[in-house]
Parts: structure tokens; C-alpha cells; sequence
């Protein structure tokens, strides 16, 4: 995820501390480098999302998020609704990770502006090898930089 030397983070949300480090796991074995923070709550991300440094201090710039549909304190859906309607994060890319698979909640997720949508496998050689690709698709993407940006 160079993006020309572009400090892109990764936000993972997934609240599975389990899950959490398979797909860190796999996404270093695809070759991302990049600097995952890892969130186990709705709530933690959009508090890391929307902290004041975010726009000038060390944690500004560009961020792409993994979200879980299944969290507690806020659920996925409320957090990309909280994502996509705040001017200054909104054109952050959404992946949705989550193990749902209904047509209808496919199409909520991206009627509220996900970016992508991935259900992750059960079994744990398709799971890998999912994150892996998911791996890759994010060593290519470009995102936008957040610096600067204000409400």
C-alpha cells in the first residue's frame, strides 16, 4: 500500500480478537507493511476516526477501514452511517468484513457508502486466503489524504 509513499492506515474493525489476528497475519504474509490499528468496538472507531489529531497531528493522512458488521457498543452499520456523514472522514474507503452473507444486507451496507463488501470465508484456509487477497487489493488502491481536511 505505498500510494507513492502515501501513509496509508489501516483501521481494523472486528471485535473477534481472533479473527482480528488472522487477518493481520495475512495481510503481512500479501506484503502490506503498513500500520494496522486495530479497534474492538463501534464506538473506539469512531472515536479514532473523529479524534482532533486526526487533522494535523502524527495521525493524519490517509486511512482505509475494515469493518465488522457484528460489534458492540455501536454495530457496523452505525458506524459507516457516522463515517459517510461526516464531511471530514466521508471519503474514506469502507471494506466491509464481515461473516454476513443476505443479499439485503449486502445492499444495505452499500446503500449507506461502503466502498467494498467481503464475507469471510468459515473455514480457515479459505478465510486466509481471502485476507491475503484482500491483501493485495490494498497494496494497489489509492485513497485519499485526510490532512487539512476540516467539518
Amino acid at each position: 500500500m505505498d500510494n507513492d509513499h502515501q501513509a496509508v492506515t489501516v483501521v481494523l474493525v472486528e471485535d473477534d480478537a481472533g479473527h482480528a489476528l488472522l487477518i493481520e497475519k495475512n495481510l503481512r504474509r500479501a506484503g502490506i507493511v503498513n500500520k494496522i490499528v486495530t479497534l474492538g468496538d463501534g464506538q473506539a472507531a469512531v472515536d479514532y476516526l473523529l479524534a482532533p489529531e486526526r487533522e494535523h497531528g502524527p495521525e493524519a493522512g490517509s486511512l482505509v477501514v475494515l469493518l465488522d458488521l457484528n460489534l458492540p457498543v455501536l454495530d457496523g452499520y452505525q458506524v459507516l452511517k457516522r463515517i459517510k456523514s461526516h464531511k471530514s472522514i466521508r471519503s474514506v474507503p469502507v471494506v466491509i468484513l464481515t461473516t454476513t452473507d443476505s443479499p439485503r444486507e449486502v445492499e444495505r451496507c452499500y446503500e449507506l457508502g461502503c466502498n467494498v463488501y467481503i464475507t469471510k470465508p468459515v473455514e480457515y484456509e479459505q478465510f486466509a486466503d481471502a485476507m491475503r487477497r484482500l491483501g493485495m487489493f490494498l497494496s494497489i488502491v489509492k485513497v485519499p489524504d485526510l490532512k487539512g481536511r476540516h467539518d
